[in-house]
């Protein structure tokens, strides 16, 4: 079958077709923005790239064409893909149908940690001989790949709570189907589809309808809102996970999260020593275990494999270190995700300086949905430096005053990486936080660093 894929360039979407040319299709596809690293993977594989979405990449039609959730009416592509009565369907949907229909799923759900978890899942149930299949929303260090179909059983996958296409409202993760669903906190986000955070629970309990009573629900314990969710409604046996709560518990050795010991119910289950940082990930790290012992791994032959986990990109990446200055590059998106890396870089650096380059690109970032929480989520950087481009319909200064001659603004790129320079120092820790490119402000900081 012949499939070409609107918006291929997509982590998703570039993990959908990667599936999908492993199962033998021939695979096409378009995308506004053609580049790496999705478009070196997709090339790698023997798939066409187009640039932009034009009426006359569709002809000859296409067998079917696959819809990522990028796409809009009105774009040309689409109009002739409905005018034309192709053949058509979402992303999610086609996968639901055609990889996990006959799998053991396992989601990996939540506003924050979904790829970092989903990744360690994946590694973890590699490295008890499940050899999974995964789609994950990045490259895992371990695999080097977005997604593969594996030869077992399980299949991993990132469950995204955004909505499925241009014409499937719902969630993403409501055709996913799984076994085993992990719900690793909720807070309000995307804004620009969801009016409040009670249309994102409603739709987490969507999720949790399709969860069969002889499968597994891994909660939070500390989440009250995922706690409402289930008092919707809930069929399916639950274990919880949390920092000194829960069925599954961990107990901080270091402060860092950098070691930590588990039990389960009150049983030790052992020590875990591995290289990420914060309370966060120290969740993610239970509730990915838990998975994996629900789906039958034992969970303290598992406890090794942690020292050997290698993040996803751009999750804490360490991208150079020049003069004793640590530049690290993180996608962050929401003041919950950025005060709790701050957190965990802080414990482990101690007094040393972190300044902070954030860029406000998620669409709840623009559209000014988490203004007031931003400032405070900064309360570990030493200095920040915001970038404010012209066309943000909100004013940075509101940002930057509450951070009392912590914060400035810059209008560019190109500025804000002077900026930091100007304030760097031996022994900092500079940290870029967004959930886009950045314009590769993090490795050009690296350069002027070094004089370049």
């Amino acid at each position: 079958m012949r499939l070409h894929i609107l918006g291929i360039c997509g982590t998703f979407m570039g993990g959908v077709a990667a599936l999908a040319r492993e199962l033998g299709h021939t695979v096409e596809g378009s995308d506004a923005s053609v580049y790496p690293p999705m478009s070196t993977q997709l090339e790698a594989l023997g798939i066409q790239l187009m640039r932009g979405y034009s009426a006359e990449h569709l002809q000859p039609s296409p067998d079917l064409v696959v819809v990522g959730n990028a796409m809009t009416r009105g774009n040309p592509a689409v109009e002739y893909m409905l005018d034309e009565r192709l053949r058509y369907i979402s992303g999610p949907q086609w996968l639901g149908e055609t990889v996990l229909a006959d799998r053991d799923v396992l989601a990996v759900a939540g506003t924050h940690g979904k790829t970092t978890t989903t990744s360690l899942l994946a590694h973890l149930l590699e490295e008890a001989g499940l050899a999974p299949g995964f789609l994950v929303g990045g490259v895992p260090g371990n695999f080097g790949v977005s997604a593969r179909l594996g030869d077992g059983r399980p299949f991993v996958i990132e469950a995204d709570e955004y909505d499925t296409a241009f014409f499937d409202k719902r969630s993403k993760f409501v055709h996913y189907r799984p076994r085993i669903a992990i719900l690793n906190n909720l807070e309000y986000d995307h804004a620009d589809i969801f009016p409040d955070v009670a249309a994102i629970q409603r739709q987490f309990h969507h999720l949790v309808r399709t969860v069969p009573a002889n499968g597994r629900l891994i909660v939070n314990a500390a989440d009250e809102r995922l706690a409402e969710v289930l008092a919707m409604g809930c069929w399916t046996p639950v274990e919880t996970f949390g920092i000194g709560r829960g069925d599954w518990q961990a107990t901080l050795v270091e402060a860092d999260g950098s070691v930590f010991t588990v039990h389960r119910r009150g049983e030790l289950i052992g020590d875990i020593r591995w290289s990420l940082l914060g309370n966060h990930s120290v969740t993610n790290a239970l509730a990915a275990l838990a998975a994996a012992s629900a789906i039958g791994a034992d969970a303290r032959a598992l406890l090794p494999a942690f020292a050997t986990f290698e993040s996803v990109k751009r999750r804490m990446e360490m991208v150079g270190e020049v003069n004793d200055i640590r530049v690290y590059d993180d996608f962050a998106h929401h003041p919950t995700a950025i005060a709790t890396t701050l957190a965990g870089l802080r414990a482990k650096v101690g007094d040393s300086r972190i300044l902070v380059a954030l860029e406000p690109r998620s669409n709840s970032m623009r559209q000014g949905a988490h203004t007031d929480a931003l400032a405070p989520s900064l309360c570990n950087a030493d200095a920040v430096v915001f970038l404010h481009r012209p066309e943000l319909p909100w004013d940075a200064g509101k940002i930057t005053d509450a951070l009392g001659g912590r914060g400035i603004a810059a209008a560019s790129v190109d500025a804000l990486i002077d900026a930091l320079h100007a304030q760097a120092k031996p022994g900092d820790q500079v940290i870029f936080m967004s959930n886009g490119g950045f314009e590769n402000a993090p490795r050009r900081f690296v350069e002027s660093l070094r004089g370049g």
